[in-house]
């Protein structure tokens, strides 16, 4: 006997947010399929592969610490090049992904088009595309600390919750981002002018401590709480460090709410818009 086709719903109503978690989790093969295809595409022919995205933050961390510590005589203890390679790696993760995600469902349209999926899956690929060159400099940066003097400790364990923080955030920025590059094409061009100023708002090269009057204002940016981790783990906290890393989680949660809530919403009829 013949199996009914497979019908899909078009109706504008918003999909209650079981079904729409559900799809989320049938297509997970699908999501897995795209991360690995996006992986390898993004290196496919470089000599060096996936270490590219090891060896360009770890020369611009090497260029910051130089620059900072002895030209502008700035950040003269002996772990400033562990501190600043522990803000510029996540950094570069957190640029790169975003930069990507936030135009993942309209560069992604031609996909969607052919096969149905979950399109709040798209701007989450080269977010987890991206973990595997992150985590190799990781593991390169924790090899080299002891070279500029910083031991490695029990604090490492620190590094498991702060990369779940920056990849979260990542993703749920991401999500927004996507979505509403969907009705405003502007948000690429937005995103691109947002990260250079957004670089310096970030606590990468230089301690929160410094910033004095500002940090109220500093510890109000997500990647300031995400960054803190990173020095946890790394080279140590300052004070009061846990109340921006609150404010990170804070933010996270916030986004994943909104990004939910768009895509259970308006998922089945972005398309009309790309």
């Amino acid at each position: 006997m013949r199996r009914p086709a497979r019908v899909i719903d078009l109706t504008p109503e918003a999909e209650d947010r079981s079904s729409f978690l559900r799809d989320l989790w049938d297509h997970r093969n699908v999501f897995a399929m795209l991360a690995r295809t996006d992986f390898q595409v993004r290196y496919k022919r470089a000599t060096l592969g996936v270490l590219w995205s090891v060896v360009v933050p770890l020369v611009q961390a090497g260029v910051l610490a130089l620059v900072f510590s002895r030209v502008l005589r700035f950040g003269d203890q002996g772990n400033y090049a562990v501190f600043v390679m522990s803000g510029v790696l996540p950094w570069s993760y957190f640029s790169s992904a975003i930069t990507a995600g936030s135009t993942a469902v309209v560069d992604g349209a031609e996909i969607t088009e052919k096969v149905w999926f979950p399109r709040a899956m798209l701007p989450v690929v080269p977010v987890m595309a991206n973990t595997v060159g992150f985590g190799v400099a990781l593991v390169l940066m924790v090899a080299v600390m002891p070279a500029f003097g910083v031991v490695p400790g029990v604090g490492l364990l620190w590094l498991a919750p702060a990369c779940l923080l920056l990849i979260g955030f990542t993703a749920a920025l991401a999500l927004v981002a996507a979505a509403l590059h969907v009705y405003f094409r502007d948000v690429r061009y937005l995103v691109q002018a947002a990260l250079l100023v957004w670089f310096y708002a970030t606590p990468i090269v230089y301690p929160l401590r410094l910033a004095r009057g500002l940090r109220p204002l500093l510890e109000a940016n997500p990647m300031t709480g995400v960054l803190t981790l990173f020095r946890v783990a790394t080279v140590g906290g300052e004070a009061h460090w846990l109340r921006s890393v609150i404010i990170a989680v804070a933010w996270t949660v916030a986004l994943l709410v909104v990004a939910t809530e768009s895509y259970r919403r308006r998922d089945r009829v972005l398309v009309d818009l790309l």
